[in-house]
């Protein structure tokens, strides 16, 4: 009985410790301030009509030199070379440096992702094209996710743990303030 007593108690150790004690993804060891990131310059008129989900992406454009230089200093701030720790970094900063501000009630406004950054907040679709800019800018693909009236992102992060991704992709949603890197709301989860 006590061969039998240790030998499941060495499986049940063995289960856990696979699963919550294996690997670790590294975390960013600071986000920088959105002042140390983002230069402050005049929009002139960067008004974006958003008819359906592929309108989305042609606001994608990480290879824009502001956006790219955006993401570098986020992920050279707190991270090493680890494609983990810096979508970390990118999603953090995202997540706690911005405000979530509603559009107007008759009027869909989608901004440019440099607008938002600058501007220091938006509604889901703002923060979510920037994410998407900024990520890619490193090199992570992302891909949008509709569900009525939101829009989060998913990144592709094989490299991640399997408690952050599903199938290789990490979702993101920076509206969901208590969620941590690769967690959505229980409210969105079911579009997934």
């Amino acid at each position: 009985m006590i061969i039998l007593s240790l030998f499941l108690l060495l499986i049940i150790t063995t289960w856990t410790f696979a699963i919550y004690g294996g690997r670790v993804d590294p975390e960013p060891s600071a986000i920088p301030s959105i002042g140390e990131v983002v230069p402050t310059f005049v929009f002139e008129n960067l008004t974006h009509k958003v008819f359906g989900p592929d309108d989305y992406y042609r606001l994608v454009n990480p290879s824009d030199p502001l956006i790219k230089g955006a993401a570098d200093l986020i992920v050279t701030y707190g991270c090493d070379g680890n494609k983990v720790c810096q979508a970390k970094s990118i999603y953090y900063f995202i997540r706690d440096k911005y405000r979530y501000i509603s559009d107007p009630i008759t009027t869909e406004y989608v901004k440019d992702p440099m607008e938002f950054l600058v501007i220091g907040g938006g509604d889901c679709e703002d923060g979510t094209i920037a994410l998407a800019n900024l990520l890619g800018a490193i090199g992570i693909r992302t891909e949008f996710v509709f569900s009525p009236n939101h829009v989060f992102l998913k990144a592709y992060l094989p490299e991640a743990t399997k408690r952050y991704q599903k199938d290789g992709w990490v979702y993101m949603d920076w509206t969901c303030h208590n969620c941590k890197f690769g967690e959505i709301s229980p409210d969105v989860a079911k579009y997934i």
